[in-house]
């Protein structure tokens, strides 16, 4: 208990580093994607240190309380990853964060914001049961949610559960709010909502968002880990390949709508992990 504590602290310190250093390496390829030089790999980390510096400036107190909840929930999230806690437990302290920060949203009059909120609710509707599939069918092979089970098995999961694992890729898409999901809210200065969600937080309260989206990241980095459990150099070549794939979607694609989202994104993925959870019992 004590290791798997020791454990987790350090994983909630190196999260939000690795998360940083994700999100620059991320604007680094998107740029060359697009004939672009890009910023430094830093230059998240002076984002939000220059957020930190200005004066709080927010709507209500209010704001100011989901932000610091979000980052919590996103924080414990991650420690309960690294202590090898339960999934359901991870998912269910996941989503508290993900609640807040729409609850935040929708107590300004800002029709921006509004509109962002309602869409971030809808995009949880959207990604919220394919995980919850995916965890079913990683108890339903392992025996459990737990995670250090997952992490004693002998065969990575990928060859029993790859539908599922096609499913975490489109949640992870919605949930990292890429295109062609990035619904309610976007950085590209076309989105007709400006940044939807995120428009009335402003300096520390949203560099603790943009903090929580590093750590969130990291953990649904670490889901797509469970898939490959029994190798570091074949976990680390299927996360790399998973998030080039996230971002090579994202420089092709052009946003769709809630309504595309959840009748052929949402629908036909539900059917495929329930094929791939029957197709464990004739294995």
């Amino acid at each position: 208990m004590i290791a798997k504590l020791f454990f987790g602290l350090i994983g909630l310190a190196v999260a939000p580093v690795l998360g940083g250093i994700i999100a620059g390496l991320d604007r680094r390829v998107t740029a060359r994607m697009q004939s672009r030089f890009g910023p430094p790999l830093l230059q998240p980390f002076y984002d939000v240190l220059k957020l930190l510096g200005k004066r709080p400036s927010a709507v209500n107190a209010w704001l100011v309380l989901c932000s610091y909840l979000t980052l919590m929930s996103s924080a414990l999230a991650v420690f309960l990853f690294f202590f090898q806690a339960d999934l359901l437990l991870i998912f269910f302290v996941m989503t508290i964060g993900a609640v807040f920060q729409v609850m935040g949203a929708l107590s300004v009059n800002s029709p921006f914001s509004q509109v962002g909120a309602q869409r971030e609710l809808l995009q949880m509707l959207a990604y919220e049961p394919l995980i919850i599939m995916v965890f079913v069918g990683i108890a339903l092979k392992t025996g459990s949610f737990s995670i250090e089970n997952i992490y004693a098995l002998e065969q990575p999961l990928l060859f029993s559960l790859p539908i599922l694992f096609l499913a975490l890729g489109v949640a992870l898409t919605i949930k990292l709010r890429k295109s062609p999901f990035d619904i309610s809210t976007s950085h590209h200065g076309h989105q007709e909502i400006v940044r939807g969600l995120l428009t009335e937080y402003t300096g520390p309260q949203l560099a603790m968002l943009e903090i929580a989206h590093w750590l969130d990241v990291v953990l649904i980095l670490g889901l797509c880990s469970l898939f490959w459990s029994t190798g570091m150099i074949g976990m680390l070549v299927l996360l790399a390949a998973t998030y080039f794939v996230e971002m090579l979607v994202d420089n092709i694609s052009s946003r769709l709508t809630w309504q595309w989202m959840l009748t052929r994104v949402l629908a036909p993925t539900m059917v495929l992990c329930l094929v791939n959870i029957l197709w464990l019992y004739t294995l």
